[in-house]
């Protein structure tokens, strides 16, 4: 016999997995890029709270302890879809995709700990944060409305600022950029097909990579102390500060979603994210100069580049266990982007499990919370020229989540 039931009855549970189902390891992904608030039926409009916390410790290769280095991070997300007609569809979805925040303190590598220094006791730092805007149409076509296109423009920021310091980048031991807010923009594309009578939905997205063309304020002080041959500083246009343009092109990526009904008050979710690193790469322009002295080349450098592409999966169950309340489990599984990696964020990856809540307050209103515990893969950090200058094990971080939303159907 078929059994037959419809997304009405399971409305409760919907939605309750994507609270704290996101906060990626791997390279600068953090929001995951989620676009399932406009695949919600009706008018729909959600705002979602995140904050993470990391423990990230290990030891430089002279054997001292890094202590905690994983700031504390926190971003928002919000989305509004409403259906024009039964077939067009629009909405706005607002996430903070990528990003990174560590500081490293102490008595390590990573410290400047020359008392003669200006910056004694100043640790390496970095801090990026991104802002993105997307517009969607969709059109649903097909007997039943079943299929649907959709897509739009994508409008984000990109800022960030960098500190090395320590024994362990050698030369750029002092070196510090501060890259300007940018803004430019990409698109969204991507299908979905549904099934309400079983509660499925699949979406398969695809997003564009964004070229972005900031301005950058590099200060370098090795130039001009007679480290670097005087005729080379001068073939290099060399010298301690330099402002320039910087090209950074954040990463194209493709999100596959997907739910269905298992029996009239048991929800299945599965969710595929794939982002490739490996061609992401922050070069500005007085760094990878004064890198071609070492690297005897023309090419230079990156601030900051990644070996291996992301691939980040997760599973879920929700169940509704009262008229008004549904539970939900994740576990999930992130690749990294390779390791060694970059000393500015050096994990490789994590497993996760993790745990939700949705209460409908009233027909239209919900409130959802959930929690992920991460269990961060084991990495070596490196520095640009692939020297290994730390090791990190046994690390660990969670994240929280509060969602509100708002459905009339």
């Amino acid at each position: 016999m078929r059994h037959t039931f419809h997304l009405k009855t399971l409305a409760v549970a919907v939605a309750t997995l994507s609270v704290a189902s996101v906060a990626s390891a791997a390279g600068l992904d953090r929001s995951g890029q989620d676009i399932t608030a406009f695949l919600q039926d009706g008018t729909y409009a959600e705002a979602v709270y995140t904050y993470i916390d990391a423990d990230v410790t290990g030891e430089d290769t002279s054997g001292n302890k890094i202590d905690d280095i994983a700031e504390s991070y926190d971003f928002f997300r919000y989305g509004v879809k409403t259906d024009i007609n039964d077939t067009f569809s629009v909405g706005v979805l607002y996430d903070e995709p990528f990003g990174a925040a560590a500081d490293y303190s102490g008595d390590n590598n990573f410290v400047d700990q020359n008392p003669l220094s200006p910056r004694n006791d100043e640790g390496t730092n970095v801090e990026v944060r991104t802002e993105s805007i997307t517009g969607i149409i969709g059109a649903k076509f097909g007997e039943n409305k079943n299929f649907q296109v959709y897509g739009g423009p994508v409008a984000q920021r990109v800022q960030a600022d960098v500190k090395l310091r320590g024994t362990a980048y050698s030369a750029a031991n002092g070196y510090t950029t501060h890259i300007s807010p940018d803004q430019d923009y990409g698109y969204i594309a991507g299908v979905a097909y549904s099934k309400p009578e079983i509660a499925l939905k699949a979406a398969l997205t695809y997003r564009s990579e964004i070229e972005h063309n900031a301005q950058s304020s590099e200060i370098y002080p090795i130039v001009g102390t007679g480290a670097i041959p005087a005729p080379i500083e001068s073939a290099l246009g060399l010298s301690a500060q330099r402002n320039d343009s910087i090209e950074i092109t954040t990463p194209k990526s493709v999100n596959f979603d997907f739910q269905t009904g298992i029996n009239p008050t048991t929800l299945a979710t599965a969710k595929v994210r794939w982002v490739p690193w490996s061609d992401f790469a922050i070069v500005p322009s007085l760094y990878n100069d004064v890198s071609k002295v070492s690297t005897r080349d023309d090419k230079g450098l990156a601030l900051v580049s990644y070996d291996d592409d992301q691939w980040q999966v997760e599973l879920g169950l929700a169940k509704r266990v009262a008229p008004a309340l549904a539970v939900s489990g994740t576990v999930g599984w992130d690749s990294g982007a390779g390791n060694p990696v970059t000393s500015l964020g050096p994990i490789e990856g994590y497993y996760s499990a993790g745990i939700g809540a949705k209460y409908n307050v009233t027909e239209n209103w919900a409130v959802s919370a959930g929690g992920k515990y991460l269990w961060f893969g084991d990495a070596e950090g490196q520095i640009p020229t692939k020297t290994i200058v730390s090791d990190f094990e046994n690390n660990d971080g969670f994240v929280l989540g509060v969602k509100l939303s708002y459905q009339a159907q």
